[in-house]
């Protein structure tokens, strides 16, 4: 018998138990244990039903991530499952935690599901790339019915014990002690049987569907459009399609060769290239995680505008009280009321209950006097991105803050070793750049400085967790690692507008191709003035022999900031965010063609996409070669988590390994060639393609 399965009999029923810490993943010993203890349950006479129930926080959250990627060793899941259904006794899954993946696909190989209201239930497959491969769009549609199927499927997101009873899924939800009440339940169960609890000989609920294609076409048609490329949604249509149209075991060989087929695909190599790249970002060569950190059970922020606003609700949502210090009283008043709105509209859609709402606006207090930074454990500045009022604050605080404060910035772009320079205590200061709005957003660059401890990182490493955000290491350049990239980005998009595009073919092309959105939506969405500041700034040092497009500059001197302003590259109507195509702005674009002299040719899409992607990954090369980005995955995480880049990708740097960097060097040298300065091939894209190596070759995953 496997020690990670045990199996015992309380009264007259058998209790199978996964202990499999710290999320009972089902392991190969898993798997093998699960058919002993089912064995052992069948013959034992005195037991009546079968429990199969977690031990520790969680029923079976999936598969074994240690097997990915691996050949699957017997016995397979699909064995374990059908061995649990065509049980002659009773079987009962006893689900707290989650029961997510192949978890899930045990249960309802079960005959029976009950489960505490705190328990979740999912098939997330589909953001690996893949699909339930155990039955999942089987049994599922057999149970709640295609559509409600679908919508789980398709989307991988996780449905409530409450939602889950509604639905069909759950036949009963247990209040307290979860054995206890499963051991009730077990009783009813042994007394009913098992006839007609087979979810594969049910046929009432997709009954519907059966024979329906045009059901199938629409829901297909509505999921090509929402996933914008990616494979799997649609394979997750097909498959439960095959539920409906075909006998069980023909639908289950359907959904297995389809999963084969996924399983090998690049997206789904990029997909499960994402997941393991977030928790590799966590790893720090020089920064081990036994490193102590500092404890954060306070914090105060300054300024209460978007960002500081987001910030502090960051820390009240994981339950860390945190003062918002702002100039006046009226900017402090109106940055606290759009965190109250921000609650409240987050409340008035159910995902937030009222008692929760109250208790983390308690957890916000509001001040007027610097001084309230006295007690708190880090302080981050949220003011206006402008280094001499970032100087000024830093030396302030260096005289307010207690000793040992974390102390930081939240600059998208500026020298945090400049910043800590004004304070006495250089190793306190950090870098933590948050993504607007950084309620929701996940990304935060933890930007470390020349002279930052090593416990302030692993303390702001941390936190960053702590706050549910993705943290990622970088050090200290002009914009860091992810506005870096993102200014090479924007260039050749506003190039390609001068040569022969329009903002909203290119925005349409890089959707289409997978990106959220577009580089012109983008910008009015954020407010095209913030860059046109920074520009205006720099516009002193900027070289005269290099190209710059003044065409962002000429949209802000109209006004035309953006979404805010009802004009941006785009036009708006009253109250709508939907961009619209504006012809002022076609004609400024092609008379700024003509004052400078290009001859505007039509531009492809494709090229559209290489000029804009490939220059991101050029300036990524860079960032590596010079030690500001830890890894090229670190990169990708940046983009996939802060820019919208499409997961199903892995983010710019895996997608020109899947390219193969010969051939985007090659476009690349093309580029220098045609565009000069700017597209100089970085080096370290030169050496791996002339090598025939990969950025995935400079930092092998462990494992």
């Amino acid at each position: 018998m496997s020690q990670v399965v045990r199996y015992e009999r309380r009264g007259n029923a058998g209790v199978i138990t996964v202990d499999n810490p710290p999320v009972n993943a089902l392991s190969k010993a898993v798997r093998q244990g699960l058919v002993d203890a089912l064995m052992q349950g069948l013959g034992d006479d005195a037991a009546k039903a079968l429990i199969v129930i977690g031990a520790g926080r969680t029923f079976i959250a999936g598969a074994d991530i240690k097997e990915f990627g691996k050949p699957l060793e017997p016995p397979d899941l699909n064995f374990v499952i059908s061995g649990l259904e065509t049980a002659s006794k009773p079987t009962i899954a006893a689900i707290h935690g989650t029961a997510l993946g192949g978890g899930l696909e045990v249960a309802l190989g079960c005959h029976y599901r009950v489960a505490l209201p705190t328990a979740q239930v999912g098939l997330p497959e589909v953001k690996l790339g893949i699909l339930p491969g155990a039955g999942g769009t089987q049994r599922l549609p057999r149970l709640i019915g295609a559509r409600a199927a679908l919508d789980m499927i398709t989307t991988g997101d996780f449905v409530r014990a409450a939602k889950a009873k509604e639905l069909g899924i759950i036949d009963a939800v247990v209040e307290g002690d979860l054995l206890a009440g499963a051991l009730g339940f077990a009783e009813e169960a042994a007394a009913r049987g098992v006839a007609g609890r087979r979810i594969r000989e049910r046929e009432d609920k997709i009954a519907e569907a059966r024979g329906n294609s045009a059901f199938f076409s629409e829901y297909r048609a509505a999921v090509k459009k929402r996933a914008r490329g990616q494979l799997s949604p649609l394979a997750c249509v097909d498959a439960v399609e095959a539920a409906a149209t075909l006998p069980f075991a023909e639908g289950l060989k359907r959904e297995r060769d389809i999963f084969q087929e996924l399983v090998t695909s690049t997206q789904s190599r990029a997909l499960i290239h994402a997941f393991f790249a977030e928790r590799e970002a966590m790893n720090i060569p020089d920064v081990p995680p036994q490193t102590p950190a500092r404890a954060i059970k306070t914090a105060a922020v300054i300024g209460a505008g978007t960002m500081g606003g987001g910030i502090a609700m960051s820390f009240a949502n994981a339950g860390i009280p945190v003062t918002v210090v702002e100039t006046s009283q009226d900017a402090l008043e109106r940055g606290l009321g759009v965190v109250r709105n921000n609650y409240a509209t987050t409340a008035a859609k159910g995902r937030l209950d009222p008692a929760t709402m109250e208790k983390r606006l308690g957890l916000i207090k509001g001040s007027l006097d610097l001084a309230a930074v006295k007690d708190a454990d880090i302080v981050i500045e949220a003011v206006f991105e402008e280094m001499t009022i970032k100087k000024e604050l830093f030396a302030r605080l260096d005289t307010l803050a207690k000793p040992g404060a974390v102390l930081a910035s939240n600059t998208s772009s500026l020298d945090i070793d400049a910043i800590a320079a004004q304070t006495r205590r250089p190793q306190d200061v950090i870098g933590t750049h948050f993504f607007s709005p950084a309620n929701v957003m996940r990304l935060v660059e933890v930007v470390r400085g020349a002279k930052t401890g090593k416990d302030v990182i692993a303390t702001a490493m941390k936190l960053g967790k702590t706050l549910a955000k993705v943290p990622v290491l970088v050090g200290v350049c002009d914009g860091f690692v992810g506005n870096r990239m993102l200014f090479q980005y924007i260039r050749e998009a506003e190039f390609l507008l001068e040569e022969g595009a329009l903002p909203w073919q290119v925005d349409k092309a890089l959707q289409e191709w997978g990106l959220a959105m577009g580089p012109f939506a983008m910008g009015d969405m954020a407010g095209n003035d913030v860059g046109w500041r920074i520009r205006k700034q720099q516009a002193a040092i900027r070289p005269n022999d290099r190209r710059y497009s003044h065409l962002a500059d000429e949209i802000c001197e109209k006004g035309r900031f953006g979404q805010k302003a009802g004009a941006g590259w785009y036009r708006y109507e009253k109250g709508s965010r939907t961009p619209l195509p504006d012809a002022e702005i076609e004609a400024l674009i092609l008379a700024e063609s003509k004052r400078i002299g290009i001859a505007r040719q039509p531009i492809a899409d494709e090229e559209i996409v290489k000029r804009t992607i490939y220059a991101l990954v050029n300036e990524g090369a860079k960032l590596l070669e010079e030690g500001i980005a830890l890894r090229a995955s670190d990169i990708d995480v940046i983009y996939l988590t802060g820019y919208g880049f499409p997961a199903w990708r892995g983010g710019p740097m895996f997608y020109a390994d899947t390219v193969g960097l010969d051939k985007v060097y090659a476009d690349v040298k093309r580029f220098h060639e045609a565009q000069g300065y700017f597209w100089r091939p970085a080096p370290l894209l030169e050496k791996l393609a002339r090598e025939g190596k990969r950025f995935a070759d400079l930092n092998p995953r462990k494992g």
